[in-house]
């Protein structure tokens, strides 16, 4: 059986205020993973901008842009330089009054992929997308490029082990999740600490469901919640590459910025499934309550 094999990086920072200076972060992040031999490259959700969902102020809607837009042709020049893919989540203006938290992939040759608008919408204290963004309408598909087919998904989805299935279903050969995590200012350290390993916990369960490879970019340092409610978040970092039977092969630190590096044998998924054949098992004549809200 022949070896895939294929180095990724994913690029873990801090984020200000200033669009620009976080862009550039992340392009020197790319950079150092190109340095590297890195194929494939994953940047943090939203990553050209502070997490404004903290609060509700209809001004952060100007930090949205079109897609292709600006983000999308600067990164694209980029992976057409450097010869990589490269997933990038940004803050999609789709028209007047309708915005999206969308995944962008950018082909080694520069061009735009494919999206992934996010599914799932968290509302929830210090994370108030809902009042952004719309529902993603792509449903679960892979982006295929010339490295194959990348199941892209966005933070909050990867709690859902429907997504990470469907992703897998669809032909997926890997799973990606720019991410936005972190503290709350009131939680001690016990309740940290469980936090986070639930985190990584949850991201492993889907590469050993699914026999896939998963990558996670978070992003690090205090963001303040400018409405004052509440202290702020303390991002926790942590970016994490974590092999098909739920193996952690690198992981970032929680408070530093980083350019994680790891190598990745797509090749594993066919040899774990012949094992391990999960997706042949699959009582698929009995899952109908899967489509309720909750069984009464």
């Amino acid at each position: 059986m022949s070896a895939k094999k294929i180095k990724v990086g994913l690029v873990q920072h801090a984020c200000t205020d200033d669009p620009d200076a976080n862009l550039a972060a992340s392009i020197a992040g790319i950079q150092q993973a190109a340095d590297q031999g890195t194929q494939l490259v994953l940047l943090q959700e939203l990553h050209r901008s502070s997490y404004f969902c903290q609060t509700e102020d209809t001004a952060n809607f100007d930090l949205a842009e079109p897609v292709p837009g600006p983000t999308t042709r600067r990164l694209g020049e980029l992976a057409a330089e450097l010869r990589l893919v490269i997933i990038a989540s940004l803050f999609e203006k789709r028209s007047a009054g309708l915005y999206h938290n969308t995944a962008v992939v950018l082909d080694v040759d520069g061009s735009i992929a494919g999206c992934y608008r996010k599914m799932h919408i968290p509302d929830d204290p210090g994370y108030h997308e809902k009042f952004y963004f719309t529902p993603g309408d792509l449903g679960f598909q892979p982006v295929t490029t010339s490295l194959g087919k990348l199941g892209v998904l966005v933070c909050w989805d990867q709690w859902y082990p429907e997504a990470a299935r469907l992703m897998a279903l669809a032909g997926a050969e890997l799973l990606l999740y720019p991410t936005a995590i972190g503290w709350d200012s009131s939680d001690t350290a016990d309740e940290q600490a469980r936090q986070r390993e639930a985190w990584v916990t949850v991201q492993r369960g889907h590469a050993i469901s699914n026999c896939l490879p998963v990558l996670a970019c978070n992003r690090i340092g205090h963001e303040a919640d400018f409405s004052g409610q509440t202290g702020g978040i303390q991002f926790w970092g942590s970016s994490c590459v974590i092999g098909a039977q739920g193996e952690v092969l690198a992981q970032a630190a929680t408070d530093q910025a980083e350019t994680l590096l790891a190598e990745l044998d797509l090749g594993r998924t066919e040899q774990l499934r012949r094992t391990w054949p999960f997706l042949r098992d699959r009582r698929i004549d009995a899952y109908q309550g899967l489509l309720d809200r909750f069984r009464d």
